[in-house]
């Protein structure tokens, strides 16, 4: 049976070790190619002192099995429409007070500037990434969640994906709706003209292209989720495959 295309692990799986796969590279730079086009591998030294960097909670910076990048990269997807005066995003389900906002009202609500870490299930990692955007949990404070609301859906209308949060980690003041990456708008690739940011999970679960948050009572395995991926998809436990 044919394998999605989108899978990570046919999208990126190195198979060479990292000193073979830097002396592969252009030397002094770090740029190497990969699947035709270029991303930026941080030095021997860079990712040598990234391990030896502990969060404020105590876990290092660069999870167990990742390696570093010093930009984040693509992974592919069914890409929707970029354009910000045609997007749209609904809060719905288990609450009070469901809405859709459009580009121009998610701009006016308050901003968060935040520099985070983030970590992809196909062993890349990248520090110090910056975002610009809306916490998850302020558009929630306007939809009033039930009580019986006990986990978030992202949804993304191109090809149904969907990623699934319990929703005390979904809420957590780290998460957001990003529409910036490094002051910048998001570039198609990444997502534009939203996305949303799970920064303490596996990347898969920051839904690029979201056009919805939807509370439920039930979890609801998302897209890589249903297709052997784990349900949780924390970095620091491994926890790649269900």
């Amino acid at each position: 049976m044919s394998r999605d295309p989108f899978d990570p692990d046919l999208m990126f799986k190195p198979s060479m070790n990292r000193r073979a796969f830097v002396r592969s590279a252009m030397i002094g730079s770090g740029i190497i190619a990969l699947g035709g086009a270029g991303w930026c591998l941080a030095s021997t030294e860079e990712e040598a002192k990234a391990r030896s960097l502990k969060r404020p909670d105590g876990r290092p910076r660069l999870p167990p099995g990742q390696y570093l990048l010093s930009k984040i990269r693509a992974m592919g997807g069914t890409e929707g429409d970029p354009s910000p005066g045609a997007w749209k995003l609904q809060v719905h389900g288990e609450v009070e007070s469901p809405f859709t906002i459009d580009f121009a009202e998610l701009l006016k609500m308050t901003q968060v500037d935040q520099t985070c870490d983030v970590h992809c299930v196909t062993k890349w990692t990248c520090l110090d990434s910056k975002w610009t955007g809306v916490k998850v949990a302020d558009l929630a404070a306007r939809a009033k969640p039930k009580p019986t609301a006990r986990h978030v859906i992202f949804e993304a209308i191109p090809g149904g994906y969907t990623s699934n949060v319990p929703i005390k980690e979904a809420l957590a003041p780290q998460n957001l709706i990003a529409h910036k990456y490094e002051g910048s708008p998001l570039a198609r690739a990444h997502g534009a003209p939203v996305r949303a940011l799970i920064p303490d999970l596996y990347f898969w679960k920051s839904a690029k292209w979201v056009t919805g948050i939807r509370f439920v009572a039930g979890d609801r395995p998302g897209f890589w989720e249903t297709r052997g991926y784990h349900n949780h998809a924390d970095p620091w436990t491994e926890e790649r495959y269900g």
